[in-house]
């Protein structure tokens, strides 16, 4: 209760000082609006003006719902192959000594070095953006489940040996049940990297799509509705993060714990 009352003060706090800077009018309205205008597009972008719904010709719900589309494909594809191939590196030695430095190369590059590449290969549909978000996730999570593999005491192992258990066995009732919370560590960082991707992955024809819509408010100056697509991308984000904390703590009540 402390707890969630100190997130709603600093809420409180933070929406004081926005509204007092912004009617105190020491900055343009351009560059600072106030709350009630972010709430009035807000409304905007849930009803229909002649016609037409929201921005660009959709709801905020459909753009955001087209970007989450995109990162849960994306997401989808970066858990199941990068999570075997985590296990392979960490219990092939001489596949980890060639693969590994590109996962690492990988992982260190921004996503808009290479989306240009993206578009040129898979074109400006959902497939290159797809693509993209599946190489901004895939490094975390194969990274994560290697790190977990290699952190399994020796003596799991050997006791799941000598009961008669084979590779096969060993891998699915020990290495994976031991992996579970780092594989679940790297899926939560994984969809982070994947927010911070969909703005660049709906630069291109991201309309519907809540990054696109952020992206083309830059045409028409329109500030309002790009913090509506922050604070969006943000609550939503949370909530993902809290889902996926949720679902770690009934996988593998134990993490954390020993």
């Amino acid at each position: 209760m402390r707890r969630s009352l100190s997130v709603v003060l600093s809420i409180v706090v933070l929406l004081a000082v926005w509204w007092a800077l912004a009617a105190a009018e020491i900055w343009d309205p351009i560059f600072l609006p106030s709350p009630g205008r972010v709430a009035d597009a807000f409304v905007y972008s849930v009803t229909s003006h002649n016609g037409s719904p929201g921005y660009q010709g959709y709801y905020l719900w459909e753009h955001l719902g087209a970007s989450l589309w995109r990162i849960l494909r994306g997401l989808f594809w970066a858990i199941l192959f990068g999570v075997p191939l985590g296990v392979v590196l960490a219990t092939v030695a001489p596949i980890r000594a060639v693969v590994e430095p590109y996962v690492d190369f990988l992982r260190a590059l921004p996503p808009l070095a290479y989306f240009s590449l993206l578009i040129i290969w898979f074109g400006i549909e959902d497939s290159s953006k797809v693509w993209l978000l599946f190489l901004a996730s895939f490094p975390p999570i194969t990274l994560a489940t290697l790190a977990g593999v290699r952190r399994i005491p020796i003596e799991y192992l050997e006791s799941a040996r000598s009961l008669g258990a084979g590779r096969w066995q060993v891998v699915v009732h020990t290495v994976l049940p031991s992996t579970a919370p780092d594989v679940l560590t790297g899926i939560r960082i994984a969809l982070g990297f994947a927010w911070t991707t969909i703005v660049a992955a709906e630069t291109s024809n991201g309309i519907p799509g809540i990054g696109g819509l952020a992206w083309a408010t830059k045409k028409e100056l329109l500030t309002d509705v790009a913090i509506l697509c922050v604070i969006t991308i943000g609550l939503t984000a949370l909530a993902l993060d809290a889902v996926l904390r949720l679902i770690q703590r009934a996988l593998v009540p134990w993490a954390g714990r020993i």
